[in-house]
């Protein structure tokens, strides 16, 4: 008999359109979310969109009020330190799971795969998506699925700041050594020194983050 093949739900499919337009930055930091214009543009009833709508706002992407509707996340300064802050929380412990008890070998090797696919991306999407995924081996080998889950709740935020750095910046050859620094404290099994690159990263970054909003999206910047 053949295996069934299980299809997302048209809320699964609705949301995920949406996450990725907002995380892409699709829509304007700060914008109103055009109910209408979405039902024209996926073709689909206000229902889907609704509860879409309801886990986006679960996961920080979209607030709601009242008379007002549904807005798309808005950053200040604060709001991009309190997102690192709480990433790098996560990201330490990570690492230092990783290293300390995973099989370093093929976490080596999954981070000399996302570093070359990282150098080798031509488009901000790839880019973003090795950064990501370079990132994430440390959590998929860490061994504890509640700190897992807990970056994941966090995860489209710390996208959107992702595609706003790449945005904001040409700095590949230079994150490039970031990258492999990490890479090499990895291979040695210094979890400190690992972690004290990624948190050099950050927080370049974020510099770039910051004045990248103000100058692109300053009425986000207030309304946040």
């Amino acid at each position: 008999m053949p295996e069934t093949v299980k299809r997302d739900s048209l809320v699964d499919q609705v949301y995920n359109i949406l996450r990725g337009q907002i995380i892409r930055l699709h829509y304007p930091l700060g914008s109103r979310l055009n109910v209408n214009e979405i039902k024209n543009d996926l073709n689909v009833s206000s229902t889907p969109i609704r509860e879409a709508v309801n886990r986006l706002q679960q996961e920080g992407l979209i607030s709601y009020e009242n008379n007002v509707g549904a807005t798309i996340i808005a950053l200040d300064d604060h709001d991009v330190d309190e997102i690192n802050q709480l990433a790098g929380t996560l990201h330490k412990k990570a690492i230092q799971l990783a290293i300390d008890y995973g099989n370093r070998e093929d976490i080596v090797a999954a981070l000399d795969h996302w570093l070359a696919a990282y150098k080798a991306a031509d488009n901000i999407e790839d880019e973003v998506t090795a950064i990501f995924n370079f990132i994430g081996t440390y959590y998929r080998n860490c061994g504890n699925e509640r700190l897992h889950r807990s970056m994941i709740n966090i995860q489209g935020q710390q996208l959107v700041l992702r595609y706003l750095y790449a945005h904001s910046s040409d700095e590949r050859a230079k994150d490039s050594r970031v990258f492999e620094e990490m890479l090499k404290a990895t291979r040695e099994g210094d979890n400190d020194v690992t972690y004290l690159w990624l948190k050099k990263y950050t927080e370049d970054s974020a510099r770039d983050v910051k004045e990248y909003i103000h100058r692109t999206y300053p009425r986000a910047a207030e309304l946040s």
